[in-house]
């Protein structure tokens, strides 16, 4: 997948970058943690201007995100839920994982969108929720693209810094993105028990 991602940056450029950050917000095996210390790599070259580079990062990444809103808001959430326990395994995805994403929505709302477009495993799944409880269309965009802008600015930066080791991003962040889906699952799972224990 690495050299294919690489060939898709090197030869169509910014129109490359947005369209690998399309897919992973679609297919999330397509790592971000790759794409964009690449896309910064290739700016530390001299082949692409910086801003451009975040700019279309960025576009992709909202652009991605929107399908997964409008499925949310079309579908309900009981059918995408059985739709993933069937097919799910195939976007590395599951019911469960969209329950997560619910939890975190409806307590935090807005937030949600912002925060959880900068966590890994969770940033492509929060558009659902946003879409099962309506939430306006301007205000999804303002927070997704806030905090994807945080995200693209992070790792771009990460391999523009790292040059040609920019696939060392990547590495740190799968077991620092798997600490942070801990954290998450915890506070969660406190969460649910304190509502429980105040409602009784």
């Amino acid at each position: 997948m690495t050299e294919w991602i690489t060939r898709t940056v090197e030869s169509l450029g910014y129109v490359g970058i947005a369209l690998l950050m399309f897919l992973e917000n679609l297919f999330p095996p397509i790592p971000s943690e790759l794409v964009m210390p690449l896309a910064g790599f290739t700016v530390s070259q001299g082949k692409l201007a910086l801003i451009p580079t975040i700019a279309a990062g960025v576009i992709g990444t909202i652009a991605g995100a929107l399908p997964w809103y409008y499925l949310g808001k079309i579908s309900g959430e009981a059918r995408i839920k059985a739709w993933l326990d069937r097919h799910g395994k195939w976007l590395t995805l599951s019911a469960h994982d969209v329950d997560q994403s619910k939890r975190w929505f409806q307590r935090h709302g807005k937030n949600a969108v912002f925060f959880c477009r900068l966590v890994p495993g969770v940033r492509t799944l929060i558009s659902l929720p946003a879409g099962f409880s309506n939430m306006p269309m301007p205000q999804f965009l303002l927070y997704s693209t806030l905090g994807t802008l945080g995200w693209v600015m992070l790792l771009t930066f990460s391999g523009y810094l790292l040059g040609e080791n920019y696939d060392r991003v990547e590495h740190f962040l799968a077991p620092a993105s798997k600490v942070i889906l801990l954290v998450l699952v915890i506070a969660i799972v406190f969460w649910i028990v304190k509502r429980q224990r105040q409602r009784t």
